[in-house]
Order: structure tokens, then sequence, then C-alpha cells
């Protein structure tokens, strides 16, 4: 797949939905779940407002292990967008995998090339909106966000500590890896993130 390499690219700012965005639900399957994290309306209508795509790239594997549907998916983010629309923000893009390597007995049971920490999402989404990977920045709550950062070139990939992120700084430390950043909340990162991108 080709990528978009010249000037008129844009950084993004990629986020992880739940822990970041949404309110940590494990296995979010119903709308009635939904709630925004703290303060993470207004970090993204700055980022609107400063003009840099935001985009979701967020594993579901709730779809493989037959606890969701697409179409309840749907609906859980058609509910996302209605509660930061409110807010004055918007969601530019949301990329989500539905596949598990090993739970599930269904077509959505394989190994496949957009589960998170592989970086196909990114990928997609940057050869879709002609985004610049090398100048974007990846924020998540696990440690399969900020390899999949890696994984893709992104100029920065940020730890929130909400979610599963005390959980995940532990793992990276023992994998010998590092996020370019920790924050206490999904908030706080995306602010960073919009710094950092203004910067490229």
């Amino acid at each position: 797949m080709a990528l978009p390499s010249d000037a008129r690219a844009k950084p993004a700012i990629f986020v992880d939905r739940d822990g970041v965005v949404l309110e940590m639900v494990d296995y979010l399957n119903r709308v009635d779940q939904v709630a925004l994290a703290p303060g993470v309306a207004e970090a993204i209508r700055a980022i609107n407002d400063a003009g840099v795509p935001l985009v979701i790239v967020t594993n579901q594997s709730a779809i493989a292990r037959g606890m969701l549907t697409e179409a309840g998916l749907e609906t859980i983010h058609a509910r996302m967008k209605e509660l930061l629309a409110a807010a004055g923000a918007r969601i530019d893009a949301i990329y989500y995998c539905p596949h598990h390597p090993e739970a599930g007995e269904s077509a959505y049971r394989r190994d496949c090339e957009c589960r998170k920490p592989k970086p196909g999402m990114l990928r997609e989404a940057a050869n879709d909106l002609g985004l610049d990977l090398s100048r974007s920045v990846m924020v998540g709550d696990h440690a399969t966000d900020i390899e999949a950062g890696a994984n893709a070139g992104v100029a920065q990939a940020m730890l929130v500590l909400t979610g599963h992120g005390q959980m995940s700084a532990a793992a990276l430390r023992n994998a010998g890896l590092s996020p370019s950043a920790t924050f206490a909340d999904g908030a706080t990162a995306l602010r960073a993130a919009l710094d950092a991108v203004k910067t490229r």
C-alpha cells in the first residue's frame, strides 16, 4: 500500500477509544455504557479548531468473541459522536479491528494486519486521508497502542494511565520499551499531542 509522502500530507493524532476517549468498560457492547472521559470533548474540540485530523484506531475483539455485532458497534460509535457533538467536538474518522487470532469461531477469528500492535489501521487511515505518519502522534492506554505507533513510524506514541495504562506502563518497562511521554488522563495527553503536531 502506497502511503502519502508529499508536502500536502498532514500530521494527525491517532487515539485509542476505550480508556482514553471513553470511560473504560471491558468489552463495551451496549450504548448505555458509552460515557466520555472527563475533559476529552474539550481537548478534541481544540484539536478540531487547530485543523488537525483526529482518528480513532481501536481493537474490537468483542465482535470476534460474539459479544457485539458490527451494526451494534456502529450504534455505539454514533452515540459517542453524539456526545462529542453536544460539546462542539468531532472525530474525523474511526478505524476498528473486529478480529482476534484465537477467540471466537467465526470469520473474525484470524491473524489480521489491522489488530494493534500491528500498524494496519494507522497505515490505512494515512492512505485514505492523506496523512503523514512520520509527523503524527499516537495516544493510547495499552502497550499495543504504543507498539502500533512505533510500528507505523509515528513521531511520538503517548501513554495514558487511565484504562489499562498502569498495567501497560509496567508491561512496557518489562519489555524494555517506553512511550514518548506518559500522562495521567486522555484530555491531558490529547492537548500535549496537539502541541506536538503543531511543531512538526
